[in-house]
């Protein structure tokens, strides 16, 4: 008789898939659902389309109506973007199914509203996987959850060929979209200090996640010295980091930050805010040298040390060559499928 094949049903959000808005939640669960597979688990797709995590009533039929065609015992993966917000529906389907949650963030955190029905589902899943090891010990915290439930996953990383530098390292990238909170605002204007040195910056990421906010953000005084470059994926991002010196992520709150260790990759330093998860994405070199630079979220401190990189040449090659040593201890994606599948297991027996 052969290996049993384990099996497990991924709820997700309906654009998962969609090109035109790409973000790290769904760049994860799509690597995550192919690894996988990709390791011996039969994966059942449940794409679920909806506001999410503000659903309306017809959104959560939907949901509802996807959980009601699962065979009882059925281990369920769903989304924790969508699962917050889905208490009851979720607490109907509890006692015959084996609910995991992907908790990408805590949403109670960024919304109180939301605190309630996370409770509820995290509280009562079979278990949690969270995409850092922050947002295990934040959920953990928060929600007072068993810590033998809570299963940290943090994301991998595709290998890169090194960026080619440049002396200066006047060449500056973002890669976010365009929302508060990612703090793009504070970046333009530790910039706008900085208008009598030499640097260029690149904000890739969709402007239609807050098309106000993007508008405030063409219309700030330094934006003449921008480049908003839109979405860019595959080649196109790829091209990106190859024209990129350092990585600037100015974000106010972050669970892990994928696109940290995508320039971590290609061997690119990072300035990054020092919130939540993001010095866990940064790491160390194997000699305990951080590949960048945290500060606290504020426009002083980014402008401080976006003056300190550009004009100390000193510390610039002291940063690349962390980055360069951080990059071979980076892990891929199969290691994460890897652990969320051990998460899995014990449920699918």
């Amino acid at each position: 008789m052969g290996r049993p094949v384990n099996a497990v049903h991924v709820v997700l959000p309906g654009g998962v898939d969609d090109p035109a808005a790409p973000s790290g939640g769904n760049v994860y669960d799509r690597r995550v659902c192919d690894g996988l597979a990709a390791s011996g688990w039969t994966v059942h797709e449940h794409p679920v389309p909806g506001a999410w995590p503000y659903p309306t009533a017809t959104d959560l039929d939907r949901l509802a109506g996807v959980l009601a065609t699962l065979p009882d015992g059925a281990v369920v993966l769903l989304d924790g973007l969508v699962a917050v917000a889905a208490p009851d529906v979720l607490a109907a389907c509890t006692p015959r199914l084996r609910p995991v949650v992907l908790a990408h963030m805590l949403f109670g955190d960024a919304d109180p509203d939301l605190r309630p029905g996370e409770a509820r589902v995290l509280r009562g899943a079979a278990a949690v996987v969270t995409t850092s090891h922050w947002c295990r010990r934040r959920a953990i915290e928060a929600y007072a959850l068993p810590p033998a439930h809570v299963h940290a996953a943090p994301p991998g990383v595709d290998p890169a060929p090194p960026a080619p530098a440049t002396a200066a390292g006047t060449r500056l990238l973002c890669v976010a979209a365009l929302a508060p909170h990612k703090g793009h605002d504070l970046l333009l204007d530790a910039l706008d200090t900085l208008t009598g040195l030499p640097w260029s910056c690149v904000l890739v990421g969709s402007p239609e996640r807050d098309p106000a906010y993007a508008a405030r953000l063409r219309a700030h005084p330094v934006a003449d010295r921008i480049t908003f470059a839109g979405v860019r994926t595959g080649g196109g991002l790829d091209a990106a980091y190859d024209a990129a010196d350092l990585l600037v992520l100015p974000s106010h709150g972050e669970s892990y930050g994928m696109v940290v260790t995508e320039a971590l990759a290609r061997g690119i330093p990072v300035l990054a805010t020092d919130v939540q998860g993001l010095p866990e994405a940064l790491g160390a070199a194997p000699d305990g040298t951080v590949p960048g630079l945290l500060v606290p979220p504020d426009s002083a401190a980014l402008a401080d040390a976006l003056r300190r990189w550009l004009t100390d040449p000193g510390l610039r090659e002291r940063l690349r060559q962390a980055a360069q040593a951080r990059r071979g201890g980076l892990t891929g994606w199969a290691h994460t499928a890897d652990q969320v599948g051990a998460a899995l297991s014990p449920l699918a027996r």
